[in-house]
């Protein structure tokens, strides 16, 4: 097996007269390593083609592209070399956020002003993603490989249907989109926010991507107001923060299976990360939502002026 520094020499770290590497936790997919080399730092990303395979992240030439494209942004940790499965990134001396973090009402502007960046200056993505299709696909792996889901799950595909109809009523331009951000993806570097891991970016509806912070942070419904207004400014409709609510629960929705496909085909026990807890506590912010009596006024509402 090879040692840490021998895959940062492999991965293209240049060299020096010190090298000193450390496998860093976090990362819930991709091996991550942090190599400091005389007095500078990078960042090692190993990705695991296992985990595209299994349907839990984009193909690896797709996440490697469009890291690339969103490192051009400035939004995106740069990019020093590629040697596939592995990339070479800046090392951001940088606060990872936490959920608290990503609820302070102070920070949401910088958050939406991160995502306004990364939509609006990213070349587009090499792909699509559609977070309707991808809890399809996930279904489907949990139904193949005869994987544990939360009870009662497919009694709400009726209502996500009806979302996702509601949703393609008037569909926004979609833009380059990370599509996984929760708080740790976040990270503060005293003057600007910026955002990494691009495992399951792919041009999307903007909506979904602040509808997903949302699901990830478990904001109450006016802290999803206001990530809306900071991103949308005095284009703002109640139309707009339906579709993010509405998208919140979709987010929700899929991802509960996300961690039960990680669980059941890549945990293997030797985690120290509970992935079927996570499903369930994504599944029970799911029902929460899918059966609230606000539901049916969001699905109303998304149709409005825009």
């Amino acid at each position: 097996m090879l040692s840490l520094e021998q895959l940062a020499v492999r991965a293209g770290v240049p060299s020096g007269d010190s090298t000193t590497c450390t496998l860093l936790k976090g990362g819930l997919s991709h091996r991550i390593i942090r190599a400091d080399v005389d007095d500078r730092s990078y960042l090692v990303r190993i990705l695991d083609p296992a985990v595209s395979e299994a349907g839990l992240g984009i193909p690896l030439e797709q996440e490697i592209e469009n890291t690339v494209r969103a490192a051009r942004t400035g939004v995106g940790p740069r990019v020093f070399n590629v040697a596939a499965p592995s990339m070479v990134l800046e090392y951001l001396d940088a606060v990872t956020l936490s959920a608290r973090d990503v609820r302070d009402p102070g920070t949401i502007p910088r958050i939406a002003l991160a995502c306004r960046r990364l939509h609006t200056r990213a070349e587009p993505f090499v792909n699509d993603f559609d977070i309707f299709r991808k809890a399809e696909e996930l279904l489907s792996l949990c139904h193949r490989h005869e994987l544990r889901i939360p009870d009662g799950y497919p009694d709400h595909r009726a209502v996500i249907a009806e979302i996702e109809q509601a949703l393609r009523r008037r569909p926004l331009p979609r833009v380059p989109c990370h599509n996984d951000l929760l708080p740790e993806n976040f990270m503060d570097d005293g003057t600007d926010i910026r955002i990494i891991d691009y495992q399951l970016s792919g041009m999307n509806d903007p909506a979904f991507e602040l509808g997903d912070i949302a699901a990830e942070a478990d904001y109450s419904p006016d802290l999803v107001e206001a990530l809306v207004k900071a991103y949308f400014g005095g284009a703002m409709s109640d139309a707009l923060l339906a579709r993010a609510r509405l998208y919140l629960v979709a987010s929700n929705y899929a991802w509960t299976l996300w961690f039960s496909v990680h669980h059941g085909l890549l945990s293997r026990g030797v985690t120290d990360f509970d992935y079927w807890a996570e499903a369930a506590d994504k599944w029970a912010q799911a029902v929460r939502d899918l059966e609230s009596a606000e539901l049916g006024g969001l699905i109303d509402a998304v149709g409005g002026p825009q």
